[in-house]
């Protein structure tokens, strides 16, 4: 139970069952959040320091990486392209996604691991999701893990763990409530920073979690 691990927290449930899960598992946990222009930054930054709270998480940092909302392409982060209404069906990409995000904060994660010695680095990826986030596949881990191991120091140790990668949205409800993980300070909507809307690909796939879960959502929705 020595061990040191930095966490990945946007503020979102999956983050947040993942920070739960790494916060059992290690002796001390770091939360790392990273903005990146999204029209919700404010509400999931408020998030992130309540779950932190929570944990009585001393080590945190917060940045930003707004250079994602420069290069566009995202509709998180671009005003002019719409965030489409769910289709939980589709299998096509949805404008929700953001051009290779996780790796620029898995980059990010590695470098301060490497400074405050943390062997891990838990991020709250989940395949479900991976048909529209190529980001999100198992693979894609596997591959950035072999450049943790090829672009640090020889001695450095860094694993990256994804938890509930294998996860339906439903089991990540019921691991969060097993777990006591404080579901009620989570944030996922896109659009909206006071009540949720409901209707985002976010929203969607939540709502359907809690209630494949049999569990009732605690966040106010419109």
């Amino acid at each position: 139970m020595g061990s040191k691990a930095i966490v990945l927290v946007s503020g979102g449930m999956d983050s947040c069952v993942s920070a739960a899960m790494a916060n059992a598992e290690n002796g001390e946990v770091a939360f790392l959040h990273i903005s990146y222009g999204q029209c919700t930054e404010e509400r999931e930054r408020k998030s992130f320091n309540d779950i932190a709270d929570h944990y009585g998480v001393e080590r945190r940092l917060d940045l930003s990486i707004e250079y994602l909302a420069k290069i566009g392409g995202s509709s998180l982060t671009d005003t002019s392209i719409d965030v489409t209404e769910a289709d939980l069906e589709s299998k096509e990409i949805p404008t929700s996604y953001v051009p290779f995000r996780n790796a620029n904060m898995l980059a990010i994660a590695t470098s301060w691991a490497e400074v405050i010695g943390a062997t891990k680095i838990y991020i709250g990826a989940v395949a479900e999701d991976s048909s529209g986030y190529p980001d999100c596949r198992p693979e894609f881990y596997e591959a950035f893990q072999q450049t943790i191991n090829t672009g640090t120091k020889p001695d450095t140790r860094i694993e990256i763990r994804t938890p509930i990668i294998d996860l339906t949205k439903a089991e990540i409800v019921q691991k969060g409530i097993e777990l006591n993980a404080p579901l009620n300070l989570t944030w996922s909507c896109y659009r909206s920073e006071d009540l949720a809307c409901g209707t985002c690909d976010s929203c969607a796939l939540r709502l359907r979690g809690f209630e494949q879960a049999g569990a009732e959502d605690p966040i106010p929705y419109r």
